[in-house]
């Protein structure tokens, strides 16, 4: 099972505050003993949404929208991408992870899709495009 693990920013992550020396080091051993357990394949921190934008769509027409974005606690300051057996799995390895912000922080979990979960509305022909995209990314 595939899951996306996102960081989710506070007001300290949106300034931004950048970690202590100390949170930085508890947090580069946790990515090893991930990467060591094979349970990651990817994640990253993500600046300020003050250094963002957004395009909004509606029909035919797009808007693009500056940041710093409002709703701080709906924004993302990191993620990973993991492989696990299950939902218990990532709960139990999100648990170990240090507090990634200096004070209350969330971590959010959640499944990505696979091609089966879309049915008959994923042909043959998409079904094995997506695998061929995945295979190269995977070996880049």
């Amino acid at each position: 099972m595939r899951v996306i693990v996102l960081i989710k920013a506070t007001a300290e992550s949106e300034a931004g505050i950048m970690p202590s020396t100390e949170l930085i080091e508890a947090m580069g051993n946790y990515n090893m003993e991930l990467f060591n357990a094979g349970i990651m394949k990817g994640g990253e921190g993500i600046k300020p949404s003050s250094e963002g934008k957004r395009v909004a769509f509606d029909g035919k027409d797009r808007t693009v929208i500056d940041g710093p974005f409002p709703a701080v606690s709906e924004l993302v300051s990191g993620f990973w991408l993991w492989e696990v057996r299950d939902m218990d799995e990532a709960v139990e390895w999100v648990k170990r992870c240090p507090n990634p912000m200096p004070g209350p922080s969330e971590i959010e979990i959640r499944p990505l899709f696979e091609a089966p979960d879309f049915g008959e509305a994923m042909t043959p022909e998409q079904v094995e495009q997506e695998e061929r995209m995945r295979e190269e990314l995977e070996g880049r």
